[in-house]
């Protein structure tokens, strides 16, 4: 999911009722997976099969966004001074790959099946993909209960499958009363094409977070105007924003004071520099002070 059309409000439910409900959804999604392999096979439908494949990526997806929910509220130790939040960007990395090659060989499958038409069957195409829209629809509601953005990217993605059994559902109509095998390649094609361009967006995103890319949903230029703007200000420089897996955003910053602020006047514009800080999206920020003249010892400053 893009962190470019999210803009959260920080509200995380990091409990057992968000790793509950993407657990609900990692033994729906895994278990409706394993139906979908059987039923691809039986009604010879190579976009049944390469949705399956999708969903055993989501399932090994949602299975490892359940352990890393666990794992990444681990606190800061001797090893990662700010915790293991971005641990899950390893899933992401590895679902992406996951999902990129079983694409290409479903790809492949396509081609084979365009050049050669096999007639799948319609009638358990539409069965399953009534089940199809039941199953991943059921996991939407149960994942729209959340407020995680944990929560509502699966749920995004999730209804998402529901669209692509639609898609299912209306071809196997079409199919039932016009013989167009070719239908059911040329759908899988689209539904491959779907799954690479998220797989593209996810790790687009992914590589943002790493290389420490400006969180694209705060108005970095905008936050420091309102900061310049605190009494007592006089500028600022040697700042920095990154996020640390694409919810917990970080900001340090240096402040330069005018002449004879009082230690009791640092106080109230720092905590006036963390509510601005906090309102954008900003869970932790370093700020130091430094006087007018002051030589700063940094490089970049």
């Amino acid at each position: 999911m893009s962190q470019d059309s999210l803009k959260h409000n920080h509200s995380h439910s990091h409990g057992t009722t968000g790793s509950g409900n993407i657990r609900l959804a990692f033994f729906l999604n895994l278990f409706f997976a394993i139906i979908e392999l059987a039923g691809g096979l039986i009604t010879n439908s190579v976009a049944i099969l390469s949705d399956a494949l999708h969903d055993f990526g989501d399932s090994v997806s949602l299975g490892i966004a359940w352990y890393l929910q666990k794992f990444s509220e681990k606190g800061r130790d001797k090893y990662y001074s700010y915790g293991y939040k971005r641990f899950s960007l390893l899933g992401a990395l590895f679902i992406s790959i996951i999902l990129l090659v079983g694409s290409v060989f479903v790809i492949e499958e396509c081609v084979k099946r365009i050049l050669e038409p096999q007639a799948p069957n319609a009638q358990g195409m539409f069965l399953l993909s009534i089940l199809g829209i039941i199953v991943n629809g059921a996991a939407v509601l149960r994942l729209k209960k959340g407020s995680s953005i944990n929560e509502r990217a699966v749920s995004l993605h999730m209804m998402e499958d529901v669209l692509g059994w639609i898609a299912v559902f209306i071809v196997s109509i079409v199919m039932m009363f016009v013989n167009l095998p070719i239908l059911d390649p040329l759908l899988s094609i689209a539904i491959s094409i779907w799954i690479l361009t998220n797989v593209y967006r996810n790790l687009k995103d992914t590589f943002h977070i790493l290389l420490q890319q400006v969180p694209q949903n705060i108005d970095l230029e905008g936050l420091e105007d309102k900061i310049r703007q605190i009494p007592g200000v006089l500028s600022l420089h040697d700042i920095h924003l990154w996020t640390l897996d694409g919810e917990e955003n970080i900001l340090t910053l240096h402040i330069v004071l005018a002449d004879g602020i009082t230690v009791d006047q640092q106080a109230t514009i720092k905590s006036e520099v963390r509510t601005l800080c906090i309102n954008a999206d900003i869970a932790h920020a370093t700020i130091e002070f430094e006087q007018s003249g002051e030589l700063c010892s940094l490089a970049d400053c």
